[in-house]
């Protein structure tokens, strides 16, 4: 099977870092930026955008606070979609998936890498928590950079990862006359089937 002038990969997840690697070449903005959706309390999907900063044969990481919104509906809805758009590029990638904490030694890698402003962040901010006025916030991140001076900062406990482990992953590619290129690839135990679909 092939989309354009290419075979298409039997991996996915090779698939996937191809398609990246050709993005962060055109210099595409935030290569890494994706869509995750989950469902909230209430039952309606809710989505937000996130920074991807891993990829591996196991899924797809990325960073943020334990108790957001979004890590409360991870908790009781394990399932999810991830979406990534590189528009120059006419390319789009629907991951589906179900989500788990990734290790402490992920997350503590992950996070001693970080400017020591992001560190701070990470700290200061009860993230998805209604705050009064932003003066408090800044406040707050004054405090932790005083109490932290001349230190290294530890990961906070309610700080770290997440992993996405794909169950289904769709490529898409736009084409003239939105005769545009879709394949599937779906799990089937430990390998994948793959499937053209029509635009």
């Amino acid at each position: 099977m092939s989309v354009g002038n290419n075979r298409i990969l039997d991996d996915p997840i090779q698939q996937f870092k191809t398609w990246y690697t050709e993005a962060i070449e055109v210099m595409v903005h935030e290569p890494d930026a994706a869509v995750v959706s989950s469902i909230d309390d209430d039952g309606f999907p809710s989505s937000r955008f996130v920074l991807v900063r891993k990829i591996d044969n196991e899924g797809f990481l990325f960073f943020t606070n334990y108790n957001s919104d979004k890590a409360t509906s991870f908790a009781q809805t394990p399932k999810v979609s991830l979406t990534f758009g590189w528009l120059p590029l006419q390319r789009q990638v629907r991951i589906q998936g179900t989500i788990e904490k990734a290790t402490r030694e992920e997350s503590d890698e992950y996070f001693f890498g970080r400017p020591r402003g992001h560190q701070i962040g990470a700290w200061a901010s009860p993230q998805s928590q209604i705050i009064n006025d932003r003066k408090i916030l800044l406040k707050r991140y004054e405090e932790i950079t005083a109490q932290f001076e001349g230190k290294e900062i530890p990961r906070p406990e309610n700080w770290g990862g997440y992993r996405v482990t794909p169950t289904v992953i769709e490529f898409w590619q736009g084409k003239p006359d939105r005769l545009h290129d879709r394949f599937r690839y779906r799990r089937i135990n430990d390998g994948w089937n793959i499937q053209r679909l029509a635009p």
